[in-house]
């Protein structure tokens, strides 16, 4: 057994698991269903929905595969472990979503000029028990990220959200072609339906992004992260600092200092520690010590030694 971290790079999601089962059979279900009727209807806005609801079934998918994987424990080669998966699905649920997106838009752009007959009862019955199907798994989705926080029952949230948003267009769509005799409110609604997509899509894509560039999680300043090592005992300066999540609450932190040699190194490592860990919650660090006549980092540490010089000299 290998001692890769004292740390457990590892998710026990079995509320997220379950969620997502369930989800993921009652979407493959009714996706059949809303394909047969959206093709014997000839309705765009019908279509759309159950082209949104195929990438549903496949950002699901995706998500389960990466649920799993994040229970595996780290090895030789995956010292993290597997949680990073979940970010590069996430990363693809948005990007299906802006796709489908788009091509619901160009579609709902030809139909606007080319309008097609639509049968709208068959239309409103599929519609209708797609908003109900569609409310209740948002209801279990939503009680499960209270639960469980997780980037992909988030993003499978959001894809409900969208059908949901979606089947209620449709069902509008359906009574004002009844009405009206315009048959243009059809690709109308798909096109609304597409931005709604679009908009959940980018919101996971630009998430997703962010964590796989290692940017430093928006609930971190690094300056004041830098600032509260400073204030430590014995640290005289910090650089070389890294932040950045592995996957959704899974942060690491590395950074060097330059310290005061006549403290112990280790008590400074444990307070640095331990300051990370209760201001911030950051379990993860990676701290070394340095001495800048002995790692002097070229020009920087030069300018350092040459600050505390004239410290040194101006107090005396």
């Amino acid at each position: 057994m290998y001692d890769y971290h004292h740390l457990h790079h590892v998710k026990e999601q079995s509320k997220s698991k379950k969620t997502l089962w369930i989800t993921l059979f009652l979407t493959l279900f009714f996706t059949i269903v809303e394909i047969i009727g959206g093709l014997l209807s000839n309705s765009l806005a019908l279509l759309s929905d159950s082209a949104h609801m195929i990438s549903d079934v496949l950002a699901l998918g995706l998500s389960m595969v990466a649920i799993y994987l994040a229970t595996r424990q780290p090895n030789a080669r995956f010292t993290f472990g597997y949680l990073r998966f979940e970010i590069v699905a996430s990363f693809l649920n948005g990007l299906a979503l802006a796709i489908i997106s788009i091509g619901i838009f160009v579609e709902g752009i030809r139909r606007f000029f080319n309008p097609e007959p639509i049968d709208f009862k068959l239309m409103l019955i599929i519609a209708s028990i797609g908003f109900v199907v569609n409310l209740v798994l948002t209801l279990v989705l939503s009680r499960s990220m209270k639960e469980e926080e997780n980037l992909n029952v988030q993003s499978a949230l959001w894809h409900f959200i969208g059908d949901l948003l979606s089947s209620a267009g449709v069902i509008i769509s359906a009574i004002l072609i009844y009405f009206t005799g315009l048959l243009w409110f059809d690709p109308l609604i798909s096109m609304i339906i597409g931005g709604i997509i679009f908009a959940g899509g980018w919101k996971i894509i630009t998430e997703s992004y962010l964590i796989l560039m290692e940017s430093v999680p928006s609930q971190y300043n690094l300056d004041e992260v830098r600032h509260a090592i400073a204030e430590v005992e014995g640290v005289e300066d910090v650089h070389e600092m890294h932040l950045w999540a592995i996957s959704s609450n899974h942060f690491s932190l590395t950074a060097h200092v330059f310290i005061n040699e006549k403290i112990q190194p280790f008590c400074i490592i444990l307070a640095i520690n331990e300051t990370l860990k209760e201001k911030y919650g950051i379990e993860h660090s990676t701290i070394q010590m340095e001495h800048a006549t002995i790692h002097p980092h070229g020009e920087y540490g030069k300018e350092f030694l040459r600050h505390k010089e004239e410290e040194l000299s101006n107090h005396h």
